[in-house]
């Protein structure tokens, strides 16, 4: 009997059937399949759902203990016939990241490093995003926010604000100066720094 949280076991693949389950993960045995076969349909599977980086790709590709020479073989065609793009694929999620999330620079910086984006493909694509548009996200991120907080004290005010650009990767210079600028706009500042 299995235990919650352990995987069925899966039977092997076979060179008749390589079958491979909806999300692409297939039995984790290759031995007696075509591997570059295999990895080809793994790779396909995957990109059904969404785009992938070749790092994803290859880190599936091992985690289905597909050898790595028939991974790069295939890696290399889906590069080659611009399966896998990741400079779109930075692109692509820097745009919607931003848009969507309000995200900054460095936070995109460190998603495209957790997906594996290479450094040169990533330095372009947050090339890309314009330091006016992030400091007007930032803004509309904080207005948005400080609707909410008519009650609380001008400082709690401020400290969350900041603390919420913070996690969203502003730098702390851009994150002070759009706070205080919303809240000094609001009129929302008490005492003697309301007129800084």
């Amino acid at each position: 009997m299995r235990q919650q949280g352990q995987r069925k076991p899966q039977p092997p693949v076979t060179a008749d059937a390589p079958a491979l389950n909806r999300r692409g993960a297939g039995p984790p045995d290759v031995a007696d399949a075509d591997p570059v076969e295999v990895a080809r349909l793994i790779c396909l599977r995957q990109l059904e759902t969404a785009p992938r980086t070749r790092a994803q790709l290859a880190t599936v590709l091992a985690r289905r203990n597909v050898p790595p020479e028939s991974a790069a073989v295939i890696l290399d065609r889906f590069v080659e016939v611009g399966l896998i793009d990741d400079s779109q694929y930075a692109r692509a999620w820097v745009d919607a990241r931003h848009r969507g999330r309000g995200l900054a620079r460095r936070a995109l910086s460190q998603e495209l490093r957790q997906r594996g984006v290479p450094e040169p493909e990533a330095s372009r694509a947050l090339a890309e995003l314009d330091p006016a548009v992030e400091r007007a996200t930032a803004r509309r991120l904080v207005d948005r926010k400080l609707a909410g907080m008519a009650g609380l004290d001008p400082a709690v005010r401020m400290r969350r604000l900041s603390a919420m650009l913070a996690r969203k990767g502003y730098p702390a210079s851009t994150a002070y100066e759009v706070v205080r600028e919303a809240v000094a706009w609001g009129g929302l500042l008490d005492g003697p720094e309301s007129g800084a």
